[in-house]
């Protein structure tokens, strides 16, 4: 049996968990979806909580439902946490190695001096520390110091900070809904495991999670993230312009905004809404409108979006482009106006990554982060950081054990070749038995008529056995 990891991704709008079972000992790694479930959220807007109550209520709920979709109770869970309260701190320092080669003691040794070496808010709690360089020596650019030689390690981080009050609200509503978590991660984090492939991580990517109620942006380069930002935009407020703009019902307006969510240009028809705080009147709308107030809004996000990253200064990281993902991903166009906005970059739309157990359902763009909460919890995430309980996280701390019933080079030369590879329950017939050995058990009842006299002889027997071997042993040394 392997591993069950709960990704709980607490979003503005949902909460979407999905449970998987990693199974790090099979030769493939392989992972498998055995559950998941969405609610609608409670008590958080716009990526903070707002009711610790209402929000452990709709945790609790979703987490029943994967639970019995499953049929199984979890062993870890993983948590997603907004970017909005998040900091962007860089830090670098350098150690001596007495050793004269790289340790994973040595590599969190240099990591946490250099967490030291900066000054966080007194307010701020380390997320993340997330190395993206190390130096040995004079060698720079090196992607994984361990085991090399050398005299002096230097390692780069990037450090993403949260407020303190925000993660003990997060951790305070998960506790209440009956659960603790082993991590915590940014949203925007899990949605770059989940999405890029190992091209656009070396190139240098920016990944935009458009999400119900805000827009999480992280700029992945090489090994690690080095940006990451918000922007209090999302789905939402498409719904908003749509309810005030045509006077209907924000639920009226919802089912509107995903029946006809395009940007592209569309014949002129007429569509009947009810009229706002009076259902029983309607009134005409053309379609060309709405496709207007969904451009607009979206249009303004991107242009929002476009200015923050190249106020960043790591605009020229992303060399791979743009990837979009998260439940506005899925507005058709998107495509093609982000491309206009974003300079003519190349903009591709993400889906999760694909996996045992995946459906339909766990390919929308919507669950990326939850799908990358699993997979943070099954190991992949940067070859090194520091992680939300203050732990360092390495690529190779997951070590893939053989199944015994699996024959690897060195496993079989101690089994006979006759083993059928699919029939485990042979493995006792072949294999020769072993008698056990016969215990040798002492009778030390002592009776009263004589047996006191031969035990005390047997004792002296002993002692007197002890002194010749003692000096049999002198001889032979001597």
């Amino acid at each position: 049996m392997g591993t069950k990891i709960l990704g709980i991704d607490i979003g503005s709008t949902q909460i979407c968990a999905v449970m998987v079972e990693h199974e790090p000992r099979s030769l493939e790694n392989t992972i498998k979806v055995i559950g998941m479930g969405t609610v609608k959220s409670q008590g958080l807007k716009k990526g903070s909580i707002t009711n610790i109550e209402l929000a452990s209520n709709s945790i609790k709920s979703v987490v029943s439902s994967v639970v019995r979709t499953a049929g199984i109770k979890f062993d870890k869970v993983i948590v997603s946490i907004s970017g909005k309260d998040a900091k962007n701190i860089n830090c670098k320092d350098v150690i001596n190695i007495p050793e004269k080669e790289v340790t994973i003691k040595q590599i969190e040794r240099a990591i946490s001096s250099a967490e030291y070496k900066v000054k966080i808010p007194h307010d701020y709690e380390i997320l993340h520390t997330l190395p993206y360089n190390f130096k040995v020596d004079e060698q720079d650019n090196i992607e994984d110091p361990l085991g090399m030689n050398g005299t002096r390690l230097e390692v780069q981080a990037h450090i993403i900070a949260v407020q303190k009050s925000a993660i003990m609200n997060l951790r305070k509503a998960i506790e209440k809904a009956g659960l603790k978590a082993d991590n915590i991660v940014l949203s925007g984090y899990a949605s770059a495991i989940s999405t890029l492939n190992e091209d656009e991580k070396a190139l240098g990517t920016v990944l935009i999670d458009l999400g119900g109620s805000s827009c999480n942006m992280v700029i992945h380069s090489g090994n690690s993230i080095r940006y990451n930002d918000f922007l209090s935009v999302g789905s939402l407020n498409i719904t908003t312009d749509i309810s005030t703009v045509l006077h209907t019902p924000p639920a009226v307006a919802e089912e509107v905004k995903i029946k006809y969510g395009t940007l592209k240009p569309r014949s002129n028809e007429l569509i009947v809404l009810p009229d706002l705080g009076d259902e029983n009147s309607s009134h005409e709308v053309d379609i060309s409108v709405i496709i207007n107030v969904i451009y607009m809004r979206v249009e303004e996000a991107l242009m929002i979006l476009a200015k923050m990253l190249s106020e960043s200064g790591y605009k020229e990281y992303a060399s791979a482009g743009i990837v979009l993902t998260g439940g506005m991903a899925k507005i058709e166009g998107l495509r093609e106006l982000a491309t206009a906005i974003f300079d003519n970059m190349p903009v591709r739309i993400a889906r999760p990554r694909e996996f045992s157990g995946s459906i339909d359902v766990f390919k929308d763009p919507a669950n990326s982060c939850a799908i990358g909460l699993c997979l943070y919890g099954a190991g992949y995430f940067t070859p090194y950081e520091i992680d939300s309980e203050r732990k360092l996280r390495h690529k190779d701390e997951i070590v893939l054990r053989p199944n015994p019933f699996v024959a690897t080079k060195e496993f079989d030369e101690h089994i006979p070749q006759t083993i059928p590879s699919n029939n485990l329950a042979s493995f006792d017939d072949v294999m020769p038995k072993v008698q056990p050995k016969q215990k040798m058990e002492l009778d030390l009842k002592i009776d009263d008529n004589g047996d006191k006299d031969v035990l005390k002889e047997n004792i002296a027997l002993e002692k007197v056995n002890s002194v010749s071997k003692f000096m049999n042993y002198l001889k032979n040394l001597f």
